[in-house]
């Protein structure tokens, strides 16, 4: 699938917000820095669509971006760490975990790891919320470019490993990187077949 258009459609702080043409949605979402807006802006071929920062928790509301007027990419704020209050923390905690399990539109979630660590506590407890929750999801690996090929292969392979001792089977995992431009097709060839089958 090729991205031919991509526009801001609206912010808002809690899914009752959210555009009301109920639409499929496609939610990214990962801890703050994994590299997020990067790859929306990537998968959209737009820079500047969303908003990268070098700043942990950039993203403070749901950021909804209509592509080919016919879904939604919709950008989460991060989860775990991020340079704001313990309330705020909470309060967009709150905000996350109501759009993930309230949205009707919400088709698939992408989480975003990095490819260069292993998992973290809070990766592993954001994953298993979903899997209690029944909530579909993938997993994508970014900044691969980072490091070796084979250096990015053994820490992916190490990381699905540790993700089976919690699941019997992995979704689908892609490693992508903004930088080298990889993985993009990858991405979003699934998206078209997901929304065929809908």
């Amino acid at each position: 699938m090729l991205i031919r258009r991509a526009e801001f459609a609206g912010s808002s702080p809690d899914v009752s917000a959210k555009p009301k043409d109920k639409l499929p949605e496609f939610a990214f979402i990962g801890r703050s820095n994994v590299g997020k807006s990067s790859l929306i802006n990537y998968l959209c071929g737009a820079q500047g669509l969303a908003k990268t920062s070098s700043t942990p928790g950039k993203t403070l509301l749901i950021n909804h971006f209509k592509v080919d007027g016919s879904w939604y990419l919709v950008d989460l704020p991060g989860y775990g760490f991020a340079r704001v209050s313990k309330e705020k923390r909470k309060q967009i905690d709150s905000m996350i975990k109501n759009y993930i399990l309230n949205s009707d539109e919400l088709v698939l979630l992408f989480v975003l790891l990095d490819s260069r660590h292993d998992l973290q506590k809070i990766d592993l407890q954001f994953l298993t919320m979903l899997g209690e929750q029944g909530i579909p999801f993938s997993i994508i690996f970014t900044k691969s470019d980072k490091l070796g090929k084979k250096e990015i292969e053994e820490q992916t392979e190490k990381n699905k490993k540790a993700l089976l001792e919690y699941w019997e089977e992995l979704p689908p995992v892609f490693v992508t990187s903004s930088e080298k431009k990889t993985g993009k097709e990858a991405i979003l060839d699934y998206i078209e077949d997901i929304l065929k089958s809908i």
